[in-house]
């Protein structure tokens, strides 16, 4: 693990960047190499994993913070193994264990110890992990159901979590007395002062484990991929979030599963625009039909409907189709659906229906055009 990457590069942000820029970064990268839209591209699915790994660390302030002063040892436990242990190893990223005393008189001052810490072996959350997926205009608007390939650290099923081989079980540690922790007393100028630190000889653990288990090393957990088929509620909007409780890395000590956190990506459609609930649309129709008025199809997310448009329709004329837009997200009732006129202007042509519509202007009176003064009719009473 010693040659992974900064979660930084990986999202192609600086170190000080917002929690709004961080997650515009992500979704980015997430796009780029979502396995959907990469099938078959091995390489895409391992940037795809590496980009959503740094941004579960990045985007958990406390996280965040552990991986800026101690990097990957911060945030993960099994990087540099047999190098110190996670979360580094002194102030500041700085290692004063070569300062003999002074390294557990500056630990005491500065978080290394003097208070108690808490018991290695109490239940713990496990942490909350995420995924992305993308889905199109009509399944946001229905819901669906969606298969999603999921990372996550689950318990080892061939020593139940315990980290020990079958047959045989960890034992407390002897010199910690299964606390995690030892007292280490130091001369000092300002005389004899105690401090706490991890144990030496379980790591902190406070259990001893002659026999490891072959498959997760000891550590009671691996890392798994598998396909989860979610439920995508109908009304879901692109770059909304759906929280699957208990979907996240399995606890430790019996404690519970994190969350599994769900970005969602609305594919845009080619015909219909979505605003909170409402669905906007424009319909092309003829100058005939404007003129004399007559029944039109329009599409909508449920299917086609007639309607009947008036005499003398103009162009950007909207109306409204009652509860044919989207189902609101976790209540019920749906939006409307608004549709704009577009009258389309014929061309090319024939000699025949250029007459025609010369004689059409030539025979039209006030009472067909000049009920309200047109712009080209304000334009000549200016220059006049």
């Amino acid at each position: 693990m010693a040659d992974k990457r900064d979660y930084y590069e990986v999202l192609g942000v600086d170190k000080g960047v917002s929690e709004d820029e961080l997650k515009k970064a992500y979704r980015k990268a997430a796009k780029k190499y979502h396995p959907d839209l990469n099938p078959g591209d091995a390489e895409a699915e391992k940037n795809f994993k590496e980009v959503n790994e740094a941004y579960e660390v990045l985007s958990d302030s406390e996280k965040r913070a552990r991986y800026d002063q101690f990097g990957h040892a911060g945030v993960d436990p099994n990087f540099g193994a047999g190098g110190g242990g996670a979360y580094g190893g002194g102030f500041g990223g700085f290692d004063f264990g070569d300062f003999g005393d002074l390294g557990d008189i500056f630990g005491s001052f500065f978080g290394g110890g003097g208070s108690a810490r808490r018991n290695p072996n109490a239940p713990r959350r496990g942490s909350d992990t995420s995924a992305h997926v993308i889905i199109s205009f009509e399944e946001a608007a229905k819901g669906c159901k969606k298969t999603i390939k999921v990372t996550r650290i689950e318990k080892c099923n061939d020593c139940s979590g315990s980290g020990a081989a079958n047959g045989s079980s960890p034992k407390t540690c002897s010199v910690c007395r299964g606390t995690g922790q030892v007292v280490v007393a130091q001369r000092t100028p300002f005389g004899t002062m105690q401090t706490q630190r991890p144990c030496d000889t379980c790591r902190g653990t406070g259990k001893i484990i002659d026999n490891p288990c072959s498959t997760c090393s000891g550590k009671g957990r691996i890392r798994h991929t598998l396909n989860e088929e979610i439920d995508i509620p109908a009304g879901i909007d692109d770059n909304q979030v759906i929280n699957i409780r208990g979907g996240g890395d399995a606890g430790i000590n019996g404690g519970p599963n994190g969350d599994l956190r769900v970005n969602i990506t609305v594919r845009p459609h080619p015909i219909f625009e979505r605003d909170g609930f409402d669905v906007y649309c424009e319909i092309p129709i003829t100058f005939t039909q404007a003129a004399l008025g007559a029944e039109i199809t329009v599409p909508t997310i449920d299917g086609k409907v007639k309607f009947t448009i008036h005499e003398g329709t103009q162009p950007g004329d909207e109306f409204k189709l009652r509860s044919k837009g989207i189902q609101r997200l976790n209540y019920s009732g749906k939006g409307d659906q608004y549709v704009k006129i577009n009258v389309e202007v014929p061309k090319n042509l024939s000699k025949e229906q250029k007459e025609a519509l010369k004689n059409f202007e030539s025979i039209s009176n006030d009472k067909n055009y000049k009920k309200k003064k047109s712009f080209a009719d304000k334009l000549k009473d200016f220059f006049d």
